[in-house]
């Protein structure tokens, strides 16, 4: 049997995040009969185009399923005092389940500080170094909403993950290193790969997985793929069509991968919503962790 021009399955992340919110929002249900309701706070520091884009999104999504959804935009020019004292309030208000400050911050703003200074049981991103360490070492936490929108997608497809071998092409603090620990957590054999790593390709032909999130527009070929391999496209990537407009495209070449692997994720429409979803997911849940309530089943 050959597997040339065969097309991949595609992995739906719009209707599988919609799955998802779904589930979260009869969970929430559940929840406010016990007269609480879940809060997300969500902080946005600028004008960033797209950062405003998803803020909104975020917003819709968390009222949509039943949540407080709380919106503080501040000026560019704000402070990192200022931003630091948001957060301190945040942390102190029993309304607040979860806390998200948007990134890219301005310049003069220490990401690395303000991400710290969340309380970590309302860091619904997981960017905080104690989720970070409870993550790595397979303990309880909150684990980033990118990587865990990936992990369920990749179950719901593949089943049980055990054996399997995983290459996640990409290092990065918030996808590359958490999907890794993921990964590892399902019984895969776990490569990170990267920009120096030698014969990338190669190392990418023999995985039954490959997630890229190296943030290079489709870099990952569709001839470095092995035959029915699943592939999860973490990259969103604005490229010039050339009529004055951009297009979104994801760290891999869909055109050639999409004919080789077993199942792939699209740009737009895969891993995107399913991080959205997630960040639902796990304002939810810390809601019930705060609260000393059971999480609903649903």
């Amino acid at each position: 049997m050959t597997t040339e021009n065969v097309m991949s399955t595609v992995i739906d992340g719009k209707a599988f995040a919609a799955k998802v919110r779904s589930r979260i929002a009869a969970q929430v249900a559940e929840i406010k009969k016990q007269g609480v309701t879940p809060g997300l706070a969500v902080v946005l520091v600028g004008e960033d185009p797209a950062s405003q884009v998803y803020v909104r999104n975020k917003g819709k999504q968390t009222i949509e399923a039943g949540m407080q959804s709380f919106e503080h935009k501040l000026d560019a020019s704000t402070s990192q005092a200022d931003l630091m004292a948001l957060v301190d309030q945040l942390n102190n208000d029993d309304s607040v389940h979860g806390i998200l400050v948007q990134l890219p911050l301005p310049d003069h703003i220490d990401e690395e500080v303000v991400l710290n200074s969340i309380n970590f049981d309302k860091d619904v991103d997981g960017f905080h170094l104690t989720n970070v360490g409870r993550l790595s070492i397979g303990a309880e936490g909150i684990v980033p909403c990118t990587p865990l929108g990936s992990i369920m997608m990749l179950k719901d497809h593949l089943g049980d993950l055990s054996g399997l071998n995983a290459v996640v092409v990409g290092r990065s603090n918030i996808v590359g290193k958490p999907m890794a620990a993921l990964l590892l957590q399902e019984n895969c054999t776990v490569t990170i790969a990267h920009s120096r790593t030698k014969d990338l390709p190669e190392v990418c032909k023999a995985a039954d997985i490959v997630i890229a999130a190296v943030g290079r527009p489709e870099m990952v070929k569709g001839d470095w793929i092995k035959p029915g391999a699943t592939v999860i496209d973490v990259g969103i990537n604005r490229l010039d069509s050339g009529d004055g407009k951009t297009r979104l495209v994801g760290d891999v070449d869909y055109a050639g991968a999409s004919s080789v692997a077993g199942a792939i994720t699209p740009v737009p429409g895969g891993v995107g919503p399913m991080t959205i979803a997630c960040l639902l997911h796990n304002t939810m849940q810390q809601c019930c962790r705060l609260n000393g309530l059971e999480i609903p089943q649903a």
